[in-house]
């Protein structure tokens, strides 16, 4: 069998086999089967992470989700960019009249059959976006989030030049590699530091012969890496808040704090208004953003209460304190699970499925906090120069 999508590599005595699959072409599916049946290789690598293989072989894997969990430990932005990715790649397919992986399940099939080993080779994806998110500044996630929000819900059609580049893509590299234009730094995470990855997965597979299946788009860039040795706890370390965050956090808050102790001493009356510029431009903000995200009442007067005390503490967030109230008040079911997969492919889904529901109040009453702090900082400061300067 002779294809241009099939490339052997002779390496150390031993054979590997890379398959670039066409994501969106049912032949790329067949060309699996037949190269794995032909070969009989003692490992088949795929181009998934433990994350995505379960979500492919556990379809109730949702209906799992401990919501409360999820926002207590402050992962509700990274499940939302989860379902927003999931509900681009569910997006793509559905335009190509696909269910997204087909190539990467026939190689799991496949494997089985024959009783090969089955590597997951890719780099988990919570540590990809957890390192893209170090990787860009407090407003760059701003841009970075409503960037793949608009991307999701602008329903925009496929010119036929497109359709052809997807085919060269996997899903998630499509999802995310749109980004590269407004953020350049994004490249090196979510493209080349894969490549490296799935390159030193694919020459420790064990067995003489490994068949890999991977995205056509990936296949260059790995057969360039496979010749250089990479340490993969380097590419999978996700390096903590620097110091220098962790003091500005603390920082911040001392300062404010600080400024309105400092005006109370000498106006009573100025530090009172600072107390109150504090607190309404936190609380409001903080409502705003509840209310953009249709809160429950009780979830709004939630952020309005904690946003002022939230702000003066890097380890607390409004967000999270609406969020858990609206998941208690408006608790998700059975069914919100579900339909989860359905709901995340329109923008009336995303808000009436209670699981995504949650997500965005936590989401929007943060923001609109994090704003009335800027703003009521920059108050309380001004307030504090007109009493001492003034």
């Amino acid at each position: 069998m002779s294809s241009e999508n099939v490339h052997h590599i002779e390496m150390d005595g031993r054979q590997i086999i890379l398959i670039g699959t066409a994501h969106v072409s049912q032949k790329s599916v067949v060309e699996v089967k037949e190269v794995i049946e032909k070969e009989q290789p003692d490992t088949v690598c795929v181009e998934l992470c433990q994350a995505r293989y379960q979500s492919i072989i556990d379809k109730d894997k949702w209906k799992n989700t401990d919501i409360f969990q999820v926002v207590k430990e402050g992962k509700a932005l990274l499940l939302l960019a989860k379902l927003i990715l999931s509900s681009y790649q569910k997006k793509m397919a559905n335009r190509f009249g696909l269910e997204p992986g087909q190539e990467m399940i026939q190689g799991i099939t496949s494997a089985k059959e024959i009783g090969a080993e089955l590597c997951l080779a890719d780099r988990d994806i919570q540590i990809t976006m957890l390192r893209l998110w170090r990787k860009i500044g407090f407003w760059g996630k701003l841009k970075l989030f409503f960037y793949v929000l608009l991307g999701i819900f602008v329903n925009e059609e496929l010119s036929e030049e497109d359709m052809e580049k997807m085919k060269n893509k996997d899903m998630l590299t499509a999802a995310l590699e749109e980004l590269s234009s407004a953020f350049p730094q994004l490249k090196s995470i979510v493209i080349d530091e894969r490549d490296k990855y799935l390159a030193q997965k694919i020459k420790e597979a064990p067995g003489n012969k490994v068949v890999a299946v991977l995205g056509a788009g990936h296949t260059p860039g790995i057969k360039e890496e496979l010749a250089n040795e990479h340490d993969l706890d380097t590419l999978t370390k996700v390096a903590p808040p620097s110091r220098i965050t962790k003091i500005i956090g603390w920082s911040i808050p001392v300062l404010i704090i600080g400024i309105i102790a400092s005006t109370f001493s000498v106006d009573r009356a100025a530090g009172i208004e600072q107390i109150i510029s504090w607190f309404l431009w936190n609380g409001s903000l903080g409502v705003l953003g509840a209310l953009l995200a249709f809160a429950h009442p009780l979830a709004i007067l939630t952020a309005f209460v904690v946003s002022p005390f939230s702000s003066l503490s890097p380890l607390l967030a409004a967000g999270w304190f609406a969020g858990l109230t609206e998941a208690y008040i408006r608790r998700p079911n059975v069914n919100d699970f579900e339909n989860l997969q359905e709901d995340i492919y329109t923008v009336r889904g995303f808000w009436r499925n209670k699981v995504t529901h949650v997500l965005l109040v936590v989401i929007f009453a943060n923001l609109g906090s994090t704003i009335g702090a800027v703003i009521g900082g920059a108050d309380v400061i001004s307030r504090f120069i007109s009493t001492f300067f003034g």
